[in-house]
């Protein structure tokens, strides 16, 4: 098996060298998994991740992630900025 590496990949400033970001991405949910036992039905597990991610993308945009969610909650989501 050989293993390719691209070094265009090396030399972007904007390319992270780890998949730290990923990591933490997936930490939250296992570490409550742990905590509760399990999500009691998938539909729970569903929505705490598309609230785990929202807030998870606010906070790598710079905002405040209280203020987005009640911006949320009271109608007018604070879109993330796509770059």
């Amino acid at each position: 098996m050989a293993i390719i590496l691209d070094s265009s990949v090396m030399t972007q400033a904007g390319v992270p060298f780890t998949n730290n970001l990923a990591e933490q991405a997936v930490r939250m949910p296992k570490v409550k998994q742990k905590v509760s036992g399990c999500f009691r039905k998938p539909e729970g597990a569903k929505t705490y991740c598309i609230i785990r991610s929202y807030c998870a993308t606010m906070h790598k945009q710079g905002a405040n992630i209280f203020e987005s969610l009640v911006a949320a909650f009271n109608g007018s989501t604070p879109q993330p900025n796509f770059v």
